[in-house]
């Protein structure tokens, strides 16, 4: 029972960071010492994986997939998102500025320490990081909050987002955040909208099966390269979570409230210097708590 409980709670403290943008699950992985387990188990579930279970039955199924260490994680990663999203909502609702300086500390963290990872900072690395932060912007500045939500959408994003969140250094919740799901997956998942949570999960375990393999593939063999794309979509990315923005166009939602359609970011007004510090202090603290997870990933 006790080393089950143990993987439990590494998937409690995995499923804590992948909710957080700029914190990776799979820095989590690596610290707690489970991330080449995990990596097996996922690349272990393909065709040959079914064909034990028409050979062999289910008991030898089980054993191949790792079944007990991956359902106990997941259970533990999934018992803690259900939590946390209660908090993190009621902090981007009542604690604007505490909340995006806080993430904002961390994705520049997360940045510079994908940059120090990059062995060779030749002509293709820095080239790609300059347009890895032309893209970060442009996405930033490109307002698609006024894309649907449809379960097309849903289910790519949830694709996209899991492929991160297994890689150290990536976080899943800001590909959610760079989409502009992150609010509304949290939502559905507080509010427990079931259909938006099997469109996103499904999109995940496809995501998990068929992308991964291609994003391991190339951080094996390209991975200066996509460190340096992946570091500058991070920077170029924080115009997205700015939270000094000047509203030009709004709409009402399905829930009859007031929302922001377009919004440009402008520089903080000199009168509001208790918003400035606060966004400050939480962006300090953002920062150095990656800094301290990485040291223990090293350590």
């Amino acid at each position: 029972m006790k080393p089950n409980l143990l993987i439990y709670l590494k998937g409690v403290a995995m499923g804590a960071a992948d909710i957080v943008p700029g914190v990776s699950g799979g820095t989590i992985a690596l610290i707690t010492g489970i991330y080449e387990e995990l990596i097996e188990s996922i690349k272990n579930i393909n065709f040959k994986l079914f064909k034990t279970l028409i050979d062999k039955g289910i008991k030898q199924f089980w054993k191949q997939l790792n079944g007990n260490f991956l359902i106990i994680l997941l259970s533990g990663i999934f018992s803690s998102v259900i939590l946390l999203a209660q908090i993190i909502v009621f902090l981007l609702e009542n604690h604007e500025y505490k909340i995006w300086g806080f993430f904002f500390g961390l994705i520049i963290a997360s940045a510079f320490l994908i940059l120090k990872d990059i062995e060779s900072l030749d002509i293709m690395p820095l080239f790609l990081l300059f347009f890895g932060i032309s893209v970060g912007v442009a996405i930033s500045l490109s307002n698609t909050t006024t894309l649907p939500n449809t379960y097309f959408y849903i289910f790519l994003t949830g694709s996209i987002a899991i492929t991160a969140m297994i890689l150290p250094g990536i976080s899943g919740s800001f590909i959610l955040l760079l989409l502009s799901k992150y609010e509304y997956i949290l939502n559905s998942v507080k509010n427990f909208n079931i259909d938006v949570i099997l469109v996103f999960g499904l999109g995940c375990v496809f995501g998990l099966l068929i992308f991964s393999r291609l994003l391991h593939f190339l951080f094996q063999n390209f991975k200066d390269n996509l460190l340096g794309l992946l570091s500058g979509i991070l920077i170029g990315s924080l115009l997205k979570i700015w939270p000094f923005q000047k509203t030009l166009s709004t709409r009402v939602n399905s829930d009859g409230i007031e929302e922001a359609v377009i919004t440009q970011p402008v520089l903080p007004n000199a009168q509001d210097m208790e918003s400035i510090l606060i966004f400050l202090i939480s962006a300090v603290i953002g920062y150095l708590l990656i800094i301290f997870i990485q040291k223990k990933s090293i350590s």
